[in-house]
């Protein structure tokens, strides 16, 4: 990545380069038609009183002509440029110096000209051969002097204007150099922080796309700029670009509590910085899943956006369940060995008593003994069963003969009419892979808890089939006309002891949904609505092989 960042860098230097000297060439070619169509004012002015008329209008045609060579070579591209910029600046400082010599006594007026090409040749060589662009220039102009003194005017003996004016190229060059080296080092520095940032990018990337909770960063104008696919799945959104897309198009729920929450940010009195971690929860119901949502400002107010923490609220409040059952497991499982051993005794004395005593009165009361012995000891056998729900021992299973045998010992077992209970399945081979106990316990749990409330008329009862061909799931749907579940109980309908019989035990739906999950299955209430009252229907999702 390094390398490739590099790479990039030193392409981008070398178009930079290669603008600029576009630039320097467009500025000399100015340069040669502005002295191309002003060289005969120049001719008849004082200025140019002693100079060779026909030597300057020579090397001015030959200046214009080098400018275009020089354009159309550039604009190619050709050849390198390390080799293009030092032959067309040597080029410039030989023209510039004769130009000069052209011009006798009047070395500043186009040796200015000599200042703007090194200057402009150091900064585009970043530094490189400043000195030496210099020295050529010196060396040129010195030899200009010298050449005039002895050969043409040996009047003119005065070198200090051409020591100036080299002085002026040295001076020129050096800070030419001093500011490309500090160009250089603040595009390095530039550079290095760029890979930093982009390191940066990737591994928050990385962390928000290994996150167990979604996350949505949402800007001012309530528009997506950033989020992973943990957020897709607890929303149930397609996987696809959601950027720069509205809120309210994705989620319009959470549109409006990101707006209630901003309003709230209005109505308080300021918003301390402390109190960003403040835990700005709200709930919200989707998919029949429950979504815990936090939400973070972006920067201090949280009018500049926020970020949306989204987390699987039922998930959460199940493993916290299953943390503490488990330790209450260990502890019942202790419990219920050690009554175990009495609840015998005293069940054997009853059996006893009831045997040797004839008083109707006194059998009365044996009876309620063995009858809460009984349903003390269904309690232990429960709370067993329940330490066991791990152990499953999964096999494949026809699901169709599994029900159809089902059906038929637990009517004979409850004495149950065949009217009564419907039986309703589908014609296919379907393959499951499930603990046989687990299965038949939670569907004697759940048929036995519909018998019991149902109106017990005919087809009060239903056990019933059905597959999905989209998301490969067979249902096993157990379904009564009873009054159904008040809204106000149905949170705590899977709850442990949560019963509203005064003989049940509370264990009988919360042992049926752990077993589904211990196998891999999914169990769920549904209200439903009839003509004669709400109607209860329980469904176990489970997977076809």
């Amino acid at each position: 990545m390094a390398i490739d960042l590099i790479a990039n860098l030193d392409a981008k230097i070398t178009a930079t380069r290669w603008r600029s000297l576009k630039l320097y060439n467009a500025y000399r070619l100015t340069v040669a038609l502005l002295l191309l169509a002003t060289q005969d004012l120049l001719n008849n002015d004082h200025w140019l009183q002693n100079a060779k008329a026909d030597l300057f209008s020579a090397l001015v045609l030959g200046y214009f002509a080098f400018s275009i060579i020089s354009a159309l070579v550039t604009w190619l591209e050709k050849p390198n440029i390390d080799i293009n910029l030092p032959i067309q600046i040597i080029i410039d400082i030989v023209f510039i110096v004769l130009l000069m010599h052209a011009q006798e006594g009047s070395q500043s007026s186009v040796g200015l000209l000599l200042i703007i090409a090194i200057a402009s040749a150091s900064l585009i060589s970043e530094g490189r051969l400043a000195l030496f662009y210099a020295a050529i220039a010196s060396i040129g102009i010195l030899l200009e002097q010298s050449y005039r003194i002895l050969k043409l005017d040996n009047s003119a003996s005065n070198y200090t204007p051409a020591v100036l004016l080299s002085l002026g190229c040295f001076a020129t060059a050096w800070l030419a150099y001093s500011l490309a080296k500090r160009t250089k080092q603040s595009e390095l520095l530039a550079s290095q922080r760029g890979l930093d940032v982009q390191n940066m990018a990737q591994i928050n990337a990385l962390i928000t796309h290994e996150m167990q909770d979604g996350v949505l960063v949402v800007n001012q104008n309530f528009q997506i700029k950033h989020h992973n696919t943990q957020a897709e799945k607890l929303l149930g959104l397609e996987s696809k670009n959601w950027q720069e897309i509205p809120l309210t198009e994705v989620s319009p729920e959470i549109a409006s509590m990101m707006q209630h929450w901003l309003e709230e940010a209005e109505t308080a009195h300021g918003f301390e910085p402390t109190n960003l971690a403040s835990p700005n929860i709200l709930k919200l119901s989707l998919l029949s899943r429950e979504l815990r949502l936090r939400f973070l400002p972006i920067s201090e107010s949280r009018n500049q956006g926020a970020v949306i923490f989204i987390e699987d609220w039922s998930q959460m409040q199940t493993q916290a369940h299953q943390v503490k059952l488990a330790a209450l497991g260990r502890l019942t499982a202790n419990i219920a060995h050690e009554i175990r051993n009495p609840l015998s005794a005293i069940s054997h004395a009853n059996q006893l008593l009831q045997e040797e005593d004839s008083d109707p009165a006194t059998k009365r009361m044996l009876q309620i003994i063995s009858d809460n012995v009984q349903r003390v000891d269904q309690i232990i056998k429960d709370v067993l069963e329940l330490n066991r729900r791990d152990r499953t021992n999964q096999e494949l299973i026809h699901l169709e003969n599994f029900v159809h045998d089902f059906y038929t010992q637990f009517c004979a077992v409850e004495k149950i009419p065949d009217t009564c209970f419907k039986l309703t399945l589908i014609d296919a081979e379907t393959m499951i892979s499930f603990d046989r106990r687990h299965l038949n316990q939670i569907l004697w749990n759940l048929c036995k808890n519909g018998w019991r409330h149902c109106k017990k008329a005919e087809n009060s009862l239903e056990l019933a089939l059905s597959l999905s061909d989209k998301t490969k799931m067979v249902r096993i749907e157990i379904n009564d006309d009873g009054e159904g579940i008040h809204e106000s109980m149905r949170s705590h309908l899977f709850e442990p002891f949560f019963t509203t019989e005064k003989s049940g035990t509370g264990l009988g739906l919360y042992i049926a949904r752990e077993l589904a999950d211990a196998n891999g299955a999914k169990l769920q209430y549904k209200a439903l609505d009839s003509d004669n009252g709400s109607g209860s229907q329980f469904i176990i999702y489970l997977k076809k092989i």
